[in-house]
């Protein structure tokens, strides 16, 4: 599903206007990309997705053509965990 599909279900589940669906799925992305850059909150929607900043601590790599040892600098990432609900419904289709 792309996101034009996206925002016509959305649109077609909430009975809101397709401008409407895309106008909170893009609140939503705005607060999302905010708080992951910020790192300072963890976004939590019960049952269904978190969404969170970490760290990576600095380690020891190895180029594996070469097998020369290299440092790999720490680094922010994003971490995003289903949630029970999500996982639950995942299981259930296969």
């Amino acid at each position: 599903m792309n996101k034009s599909e996206l925002v016509d279900a959305l649109a077609d589940k909430a009975g809101v206007s397709k401008t409407d669906a895309d106008a909170v799925l893009k609140a939503l992305e705005d607060v999302v990309t905010s708080a992951v850059a910020t790192g300072g909150d963890k976004i939590t929607l019960p049952g269904f997705l978190t969404f969170e900043r970490t760290y990576r601590k600095p380690r020891t790599g190895r180029n594996p053509q070469t097998g020369e040892t290299l440092q790999v600098p720490g680094a922010n990432a994003m971490k995003v965990s289903a949630g029970s609900k999500l996982k639950a419904a995942a299981k259930a289709s296969t």
